[in-house]
């Protein structure tokens, strides 16, 4: 049997970074500031260490959740511009699987 050798599709890595609970803590406390956040921040809201907030902001980064500045020796990081779109995109896509009650 040949592995599907194909890049992985984008929406699914989205999804993927999503699943992970602190990951998706990151994007919501990331959406309801509306502003870029340094990666020292992401310490307090997740109870986990820096080295664990660095692992998932490159899980999100890589899936094009985010997207990170660096401003001296910090990272700031805010959702990626095109994110809502892709959220809303996957949403209309799976929106005509599911009966509406």
């Amino acid at each position: 049997m040949i592995a599907n050798m194909a890049a992985p599709d984008p929406d699914v890595r989205l999804l993927q970074a999503l699943a992970d609970p602190v990951r998706l803590s990151v994007v919501r406390q990331l959406a309801a500031q509306g502003r870029p956040i340094c990666a020292c921040d992401f310490v307090e809201c997740c109870a986990v260490s820096q080295p664990t907030i660095s692992h998932h902001l490159r899980v999100l980064r890589e899936a094009g959740v985010i997207r990170g500045e660096r401003q001296g020796s910090f990272i700031f990081y805010a959702l990626a511009q095109d994110f809502a779109l892709r959220w809303r995109d996957i949403g209309q896509t799976l929106s005509g699987l599911l009966a509406v009650a």
